[in-house]
Parts: C-alpha cells; structure tokens; sequence
C-alpha cells in the first residue's frame, strides 16, 4: 500500500472514530488494522476514563470480554502447531477429575468447539469464585454435563476459559497466560498489550468501563442461557472495573488494546514478525465446522475451530476466509485470509451490539475488498 492510499483509509477511519465518540454513542474507542503485516490504522477517540477526563491512547487496554476467546483459541491452535498439544487429547489423561459424570471422553476439540457439554457453572457462582481458579476448575470437574461431549454444540460462555486454561496447564506445566507471552505476544512485539489476567503494573493503563443507558437485558430466569450465566457472576460494567477481575487469570474474557489484538490475528494470517500457524492449520481454523442450533443461547448457529466464522459488518466472500470473536460489551476482532486484513475494535461503552464494529468493517471492506473469486484487491472507493 502506498502512503497516500495509507493515510487515506487512516483517515477515513479516524473520522469515523471522532463522529461515534461526538455523537455520543461511544465514551473511548480504539481501532486498529493491520494489512499484510503492516499497521495502518492505530485510531484513537474519546475518554478512557471519563471521570479523570482522561483520552484513550494507542496503548491504553480495554477490558474485552469474550473477545479474548478468540485469543485463548489463537493460543491453543499455535500450542497444537509447536507440539505441545493434541486436538484429541483427552481432558482426563491430564486432568484425571474431569472423567466424573461420564465427561471421560471430552476432548481439547470439544473445549474448542464448545461443545464439552459443561457451558454452566454452579448456579451458586459469584464473581469471587470467577476470580479463584482452582476453585472454579474444581466446580467444573464436579458438574453433570447437558449432554455427552462431542454429541451437541452450545457456548461456553464462562467454562471455556477454565476448561481450555487447565487442560494446557496440566498438558505442558505452563498456564494459558504464560504461553499467550512466550509463545504469541512476545515473538509479536505485543506482550504488553494483551492479557487475560492485567499484571498489577499495567493497571493504570486500562480504560475504566461506562454502562450504557438503560437497565440491563438478562436471560429469561429458568431459561438454558440463565443457567449458564448465573446472576452472581453477569458481566457488566461494574463486573469490568473490579480490580480483582482485571488481574485475574479468566480466559472467557481479557484486557487488551486493538492494536494488540489485530497483531495477533495478523500473526495467525502469517503476516508480521512472526507466522503463528501454517497455512493448513489456518484454513482449518477459520473453516465452518458446525451449523445448527445452540443448546444454550437457543438461537441458529454456526462455528468455526474456536472461534466465529464471520466478519461484523460484510460477508465473508467464501466459506472460510473470515473468522474472529466478539465480546458483550461491542468489543471484536476478526481476519479475512483472503484479504490479509486483522481488524481489531475496542469501546468502554458496555453495551451490548456490535453496530460500530459492524460499521468499522464496513469502511475497511471499502478499502480492502475481495473480488468474486477470492482474490483481494485494494482500493480508495
């Protein structure tokens, strides 16, 4: 890309992030884009926290909620590529706890996909439970599962951290935060930027979270959903400002910056400092690999290896090219191979809704976009 197509998309994108902020819609924003390894947008706008009238920085870490699932995936996949982990290890030859209530024969794919079977801690849980791993990796050894693992799909929405973070832990010796630095964000240049648990130094640089107007919308009591988010534990913007929340170790979730974030999924593409994957194991990540309903969130689905198959904003221009995670607070970050563009978008508007990613993605497709066999272009439309 040239310079002038460069601070042309830079600028059409700082727009963007100055009119969402202006409008109201949005308190702090971050928007970062890497293409083909370069970064071209690093876009900032807003207050990071508005009670100090503090700005958002290119550095400043937001608290992403599921969006880290995608890095934990990122994690597991490149764990897989160096040999340190097996799609079909069993849980129970490493975690030998697990196997109770007939869970023996759950798999890291399993956790991968979502569908171990065990999406619901205790209903009983609070966020001080959240906030204690081995008490919670216990709970989850203890659970009955909704079905036999590898039989259904429904999404983890807090077990999946515990659940992928300990079978890596007890597999290698290393925590799933370990191998995040030493094995992706380091050899990316970005080891400061994302996290799940925010070392206590790094605390200062975090964005605090607004609510957004209006009560909460919690799943109907008694529903699957409500039973996989019990009310002691819902995130919310008081949940993401909890300081024992942000330096904790809960891989559903994590603090980063969009740059951060889109270095990562830049590295998965092979782009940058470091290639985190071969382009097999890419293709194999990002491939669709289940269709069909949720047990859990009761609506239509579909599912990639660990992470979701879409962009928010445009449809992918094949099967497969796209893929990347979205959290319940707006935040995301995705990657369409055919592209070679990782997007990453980060807000402290704790809404849920991913209208201003959707129309981030939308002004990058103008720039970015894919012809009808495949192959990427580039443009200034």
């Amino acid at each position: 890309m040239g310079d002038d197509a460069a601070a042309d998309v830079r600028a059409r994108v700082q727009h963007a992030v100055d009119r969402l902020v202006a409008d109201g819609g949005e308190v702090g924003l971050q928007v970062a884009v890497v293409h083909r390894g370069d970064l071209v947008v690093d876009a900032v706008g807003g207050l990071a926290d508005a009670r100090r009238g503090a700005a958002v920085a290119p550095d400043t870490l937001f608290f992403a909620a599921s969006t880290a699932k995608g890095i934990a995936s990122a994690v597991a996949h490149v764990l897989v590529e160096r040999g340190e982990l097996d799609y079909d290890l069993r849980i129970a030859d490493v975690w030998p706890g697990f196997a109770t209530h007939g869970k023996g024969g759950a798999t890291l794919r399993h956790v991968l996909m979502h569908s171990v079977g065990v999406p619901a801690p205790p209903y009983t849980t609070t966020v001080g439970d959240l906030c204690d791993w081995d008490r919670m990796c216990r709970l989850l050894a203890d659970e009955e599962p909704w079905w036999e693992p590898g039989t259904g799909f429904g999404y983890h929405a807090q077990t999946f951290g515990f659940l992928l973070g300990e079978t890596v832990r007890r597999a290698t010796g290393r925590t799933l935060s370990w191998w995040l630095r030493e094995a992706v964000t380091r050899p990316l240049g970005v080891e400061d930027d994302v996290h799940f648990g925010v070392p206590p130094a790094l605390l200062g640089r975090v964005a605090r979270q607004e609510p957004a107007p209006g009560p909460p919308s919690w799943p109907e009591p008694g529903s699957p959903a409500d039973r996989a988010l019990p009310p002691g534990m819902r995130p919310d913007a008081a949940f993401a400002n909890r300081r024992d929340v942000l330096t904790s170790d809960i891989p559903s979730g994590g603090t980063m910056s969009a740059r951060g974030a889109a270095r990562v999924f830049a590295g998965l593409l092979g782009y940058g400092d470091a290639a985190l994957v071969s382009p097999a194991r890419l293709a194999e990540m990002a491939r669709p690999a289940f269709e069909g309903r949720d047990a859990v969130l009761d609506v239509p689905s579909t599912w990639a290896f660990g992470f979701a198959p879409s962009r928010p904003g445009v449809l992918p221009s094949r099967p497969g090219s796209a893929f990347g995670m979205f959290g319940a607070n707006g935040s995301g970050v995705w990657a369409d191979i055919d592209t070679g563009v990782a997007v990453a978008v980060m807000r402290n508007r704790f809404s849920p809704g991913w209208s201003t990613a959707g129309e981030i993605d939308r002004l990058v497709a103008e720039h970015f976009p894919t012809s009808s066999e495949g192959e990427a272009s580039w443009t200034t439309q």
